[in-house]
């Protein structure tokens, strides 16, 4: 009695369980006592003649239930699958499907959905076919169930799902249950309008006050919807981080994994969040113990962990790997990648594993699998070989193994990692016809999967083989036609975001600043943050968009998210730009900013600060932020929870701050602490270098006249330095401070090597900095110097330098093309100009 009271709290049988003695209904009686699968399925063997809608509703409901209540590695989906009794309640439930109501139609489809009943089973198509014509009468929780199962078997652009929006868009009013929206948003997302997607938020941000906070999931699927609609919205998303902060200590690694995929995907990286989910994964280290407890764990944990915690944990992958699954070896050989693991032994287990599941992977893991094996550096001809067979397989029979076009960009940019003598025809003639329907970022993968095929053929040497001619060709035609057809400038930055390489650059991106002035009046505060980082990363100064970028963030810079602001600035800052009314940019930008310096997370703000320090503003409320002994110590705590390469660049960046702050602020008095850290990255001597300081002592009078690669105070490295007197005669260096070359390969100049000792000049002299300077110091479509390069020189100007600055493009001119021309040049450069 006991155990058919407990059992009975379940939904499935509450609906059914109910009436006097007089109507008892015996089947039921027997399915509430049941406590497992194999008792239900023996009552629905002992009753087949009996069983009514009812009986087979509520036992198919209990046997998902049964599952649900289990640790993924226990469950048995499988076994009921296949179990002769479940293939009756299938049957039945088919044969029933018009005598089921609403709620008991959409509960059977979703329970066998998650029994692993296939999509394109009878019973399952039966279903979606009669839910679809009873669709506008749904409740709206059997609704969002429906709108699940849709998306369950990839029908996100079906027509019913198109039905399902419309009917969100009309009674989203009514919707008070957080649950129901999320689940909503995030099944229809792919086909919400922006009109839609902002009621939708507005919503979803008014139900976020009044849901109960430790339904996470809730949160967590708003920022998958917004995640899905590439928006990143940051009230909502900050709102829905607030809440999902605060269940940090309730989560499992799962929970935590699945959030930090999606932060990562909008690159969100929320300090606090990344804390407190450190701290709580390395609390479930003990406890995770098992292949699939451990893999969520070594996912979330290992890019975040130290050297010790990595190597513990490494030590564990070991130990289990010959009981992970297949997708199990996937995400933790992903995740050794990422982490840059050397552990030889354990990636011979886990590609061990990969090895023997070859026969399970869909499309999308196969190159998933591959690419990571590759970047791992494993060795093995045999492996590899089977690995380049599957994706020319696949790509070969695409509709056969029902292969998307952006599983066919996928597979080609994999198989192009892998070495091959010669490329299948079929493969190019896959590639070719799946062209005109690829976006720009799909177009830009295919160029450079080409470019490798190319260099990689045999008879490059000689010329380029013709069938690359023919899909070259075919790929500028499509990136061209796809620019100029285009009328919406935030789906064109959307495939822009994140194209970069020579194809792009050689071929897209005059056409690409052409469109994006054609659609400049659809430049808004909305997507300004995202056209200047588009201009930032391209290095192409283009005025007009710029101005346009400027009096759009002017007139709504309140409406610009304030961590916007950093992206809305930086072209302006790198590019070197100075619009009529930068001054006021400027400001406006920074009183925006200082508000909420304290909501920033650290590596943010210095990224700020510096782009701020490069067009020559030192807002003293960011300076005394950032160079406080309490931020130092988060922004220290943040940066071991970051990947490395941003880890590195946050660092670099804060020391050439901290550089600007010393030289341009020392009222503001922050100390110089980065003496160390810059003796780590001297960069060794430039052969060439010699060619030059050569012919700069024929110029001067003397090869101890110059010296080559000098480091100043605060580290910069001034390529060239020589010494004027009064009447410009070069002054010789004595023989102490000739040029030295150390064990470790780094160019020193005795002590004089940071500029701690250096030898006062004489009167009326004055030291002359000679710089070379790269393409890199320039943008791209001109050659406008960029504001790092101006930087650099106000600097050596406060250290008391004369700066003379040799253009590349001066340099390698036809018109010096004799050791005369060059050393003529040099004279009138650094002779020109001095007072």
């Amino acid at each position: 009695m006991f155990r058919l009271r407990a059992v009975t709290g379940s939904r499935y049988l509450r609906r059914f369980l109910h009436g006097g003695a007089a109507n008892r209904d015996h089947v039921l009686e027997q399915l509430g006592v049941c406590s497992g699968e194999d008792q239900v399925l023996e009552v629905v063997g002992k009753n087949k003649a009996k069983l009514t809608v009812n009986h087979v509703s509520c036992a198919v409901g209990m046997l998902w239930h049964f599952q649900k209540e289990k640790p993924q590695m226990l469950r048995t989906v499988e076994f009921i699958k296949s179990h002769p009794e479940f293939l009756t309640l299938r049957v039945l439930a088919e044969n029933k499907i018009e005598l089921m109501d609403d709620v008991m139609l959409v509960d059977m489809l979703y329970n066998v959905l998650r029994l692993n009943v296939e999509p394109y089973d009878s019973l399952a198509q039966q279903l979606v076919s009669e839910a679809w014509r009873r669709l506008y009468r749904f409740p709206m929780p059997s609704l969002s169930k429906f709108a699940v199962c849709l998306s369950d078997q990839h029908l996100q652009h079906s027509p019913p799902m198109g039905q399902i929006t419309d009917i969100l868009d009309q009674k989203l009013a009514s919707i008070d249950d957080a649950r129901i929206l999320t689940t909503l948003m995030v099944s229809v997302s792919s086909l919400v309008s922006p009109h839609l997607r902002d009621k939708l938020i507005n919503k979803a941000d008014h139900l976020l006050d009044t849901m109960d906070p430790s339904h996470y999931n809730n949160p967590r699927r708003m920022v998958q919807f917004l995640r899905n609609i590439k928006y990143s919205y940051r009230p909502l998303l900050e709102k829905c981080n607030h809440i999902l902060l605060r269940n940090v200590p309730h989560l499992n690694a799962e929970n935590i994994s699945i959030i930090m995929g999606l932060y990562q995907s909008m690159q969100f990286n929320n300090c606090d969040f990344r804390l407190a989910a450190k701290q709580r994964l390395m609390e479930l280290v003990d406890s995770s113990a098992d292949p699939f407890s451990f893999t969520k764990l070594f996912v979330a944990l290992g890019p975040m962990a130290g050297e010790d915690t990595k190597e513990r944990l490494e030590s564990t992958a070991l130990l289990l790997a010959e009981d992970l699954n297949a997708q199990q070896a996937l995400a933790v050989a992903e995740t050794l990648e990422e982490i840059q693991c050397r552990n030889l032994n354990l990636i011979q287990k886990i590609a061990s594993v990969v090895h023997k599941n070859l026969h399970v992977y869909k499309p999308m893991e196969m190159a998933r699998i591959t690419q990571a094996l590759i970047l791992l550096h494993y060795q093995s001809p045999e492996l590899f070989t089977k690995l380049r067979n599957i994706l020319v397989s696949l790509l070969l029979h695409t509709i056969q193994y029902d292969v998307y076009p952006y599983e066919v960009t996928m597979l080609t940019r994999v198989l192009s990692m892998l070495p091959s003598p010669r490329l299948d025809e079929g493969v190019i003639s896959r590639v070719e016809a799946v062209l005109p329907q690829c976006n720009l970022n799909d177009l830009n993968t295919f160029a450079m999967a080409v470019a490798k095929w190319v260099r990689n053929d045999p008879s490059y040497r000689h010329s380029t083989p013709s069938k690359y001619v023919r899909l070259l060709q075919t790929l500028n035609r499509c990136g061209h036609e796809r620019l100029r057809k285009a009328d919406r400038l935030d789906l064109v930055l959307e495939e822009l975001k994140y194209m970069s390489g020579e194809w792009f650059e050689e071929m897209l991106l005059e056409e690409t600043m052409v469109t994006l002035q054609r659609l400049e009046d659809q430049i808004s505060w909305t997507n300004v943050p995202e056209m200047a980082l588009f201009l930032t990363r391209t290095n192409h100064l283009c005025t007009p968009l710029m101005d346009r970028i400027a009096s759009v963030a002017m007139e709504n810079i309140n409406k610009i998210h304030y961590s916007a602001t950093y992206a809305t600035l930086l072209p302006f800052a790198v590019l070197n730009y100075d619009p009529p009314r930068v001054d006021e940019l400027f400001e406006i930008g920074i009183q925006r900013v200082i508000p909420h310096i304290s909501s920033f997370d650290p590596h943010l703000l210095v990224l700020l600060a510096y782009a701020l320090a490069v067009a020559d503003c030192f807002p003293e409320d960011l300076v005394r932020e950032i160079f406080n002994v309490n931020f130092l110590a988060k922004l220290d705590s943040q940066l071991e929870t970051l990947p490395d390469a941003l880890n590195k660049r946050i660092r670099l960046r804060l020391m050439e701050l901290n550089r600007a702050v010393c030289l341009e602020c020392p009222e503001s008095q922050v100390p110089w602490f980065h003496e160390r850290y810059c003796l780590q990255l001297q960069k060794k001597g430039d052969p060439v270098q010699q060619q030059i300081h050569k012919m700069l002592g024929e110029v001067l009078g003397g090869i101890n006249c110059a010296r080559v690669a000098l480091l100043t105070t605060y580290f910069y490295t001034v390529d060239f330095e020589c010494v004027l007197d009064r009447h410009h005669q070069a002054v010789a260096y004595s023989e102490q401070s000739q040029l030295q070359i150390s064990e470790d390969g780094k160019v020193r100049w005795g002590s004089d090597s940071v500029g701690k000792d250096r030898s006062e000049v004489p009167p009326g002299a004055q030291r002359v900095a000679v710089d070379f300077l790269d393409s890199k110091s320039f943008c791209k479509n001109s050659r406008h110097m960029k504001g790092e390069a101006m930087m650099r020189k106000r600097h050596l100007e406060i250290l008391g330098y004369h700066v003379v600055q040799i253009p590349h493009f001066e340099w390698n001119s036809m018109e010096l093309s004799t050791q005369d021309a060059w050393k003529e040049y040099l004279r009138k450069k650094i002779f020109t100009g001095l007072s």
